[in-house]
């Protein structure tokens, strides 16, 4: 069936559309709020018609939230053309494509098992792709170097109007994510207090995450920004704290170097990073990150004694441990 073939989709420059298979009813409501389940992939326009991406190929489909400020807000304008079940074709040209890499790169590390954000550098996703010269995948990096006209192959599977559905972070308005980071933050507090880190680690880094998508809205260093910036290290830090527990020392030795390099007078990031360099037998660095909270807090005086105690005594039990080790090898 190809009774669209060719055509201009709703008056719209840059697009065509092919019905692939027929849905079934009327077109849903993509109301704001509407949550549409879909798979899609997407296509060069070359003779080889080369797959980029497949949610099929990954198992699991896509959902967007309509009117969330999702990146790709091209795809609210495709899926509100289709019946549940419909499959289409969409030829769309490069000025609906241009950001296709960035959506897609974030997919890719959904569909991987890491976090869609890398919430610990302190650049929006655009800035973070000047600043390392890669997205992380070469045919993205291609794209964003060379944009170009993409299909996009959509299967609708179903509509959910907002009353019918309960409201994940990701799902939420800016407003909306504000309010639950300090729910989250609490929840984490309370886990971690229980003893339940890897548990509390999940509700810090969700509250994490949700104060980077709206601080990248925000201009760089000015108030709103700073403001964000210093709720967003604060959890960040108690994230740092339930790793120390779980032994994932250098994962929190990276999270508290990214504070301190942004904000170098953060006293808590060096305590906490004093702490994991110490438990990776880090001497020098340890003693150099409690020798820098006691220039700026003196009131730490008491802590730093303690760890510093501690690491003299850990390292007299390592030292002692190599001289056993090497003793009468020579």
């Amino acid at each position: 069936m190809a009774d669209m073939q060719d055509t201009m989709l709703l008056g719209l420059e840059g697009i065509k559309k092919t019905i692939l298979h027929g849905g079934t009813g009327d077109i849903p409501k993509f109301i704001t709020g509407a949550k549409v389940t879909f798979h899609f992939r997407t296509q060069l326009c070359d003779d080889e018609r080369t797959v980029i991406d497949d949610s099929k190929v990954v198992g699991t489909p896509m959902e967007i939230v309509i009117g969330n400020m999702f990146k790709l807000d091209i795809w609210e304008t495709l899926l509100s053309s289709m019946r549940i079940g419909e499959v289409a074709e969409f030829w769309c040209d490069i000025i609906h494509t241009g950001v296709y890499p960035l959506v897609a790169k974030s997919m890719r590390r959904i569909a991987e098992g890491k976090d869609p954000v890398d919430w610990h550098i302190h650049t929006c996703g655009m800035a973070n792709m000047f600043a390392y010269h890669s997205l992380g995948y070469a045919d993205l990096d291609e794209l964003m170097k060379e944009p170009k006209p993409l299909y996009f192959v959509l299967e609708l599977i179903r509509v959910q109007q907002p009353s019918e559905y309960n409201r994940e972070t990701w799902a939420m308005s800016d407003e909306e994510r504000l309010k639950v980071v300090p729910v989250l933050h609490g929840q984490g507090n309370k886990l971690y207090k229980q003893g339940h880190y890897q548990e509390a680690t999940q509700k810090y880094k969700e509250a994490i995450i949700c104060i980077k998508n709206v601080q990248t809205k925000e201009k760089a260093w000015e108030v709103p920004w700073l403001k964000l910036e210093k709720m967003g290290n604060t959890i960040t830090l108690n994230y740092c704290q339930c790793l120390l527990r779980m032994e994932e020392y250098y994962e929190a030795i990276e999270h508290t170097s990214d504070i301190i390099n942004q904000h170098p007078g953060d006293f808590k990031a060096y305590y906490l990073r004093g702490k994991a360099h110490a438990e990776v037998w880090n001497e020098a660095e340890a003693r150099q990150d409690f020798s820098r909270v006691l220039d700026l807090n003196p009131g730490m005086k008491k802590a730093v004694k303690r760890e510093l105690a501690v690491l003299n005594m850990r390292m007299e039990e390592k030292n002692q441990e190599d001289r056993n080790k090497y003793k009468g090898m020579f």
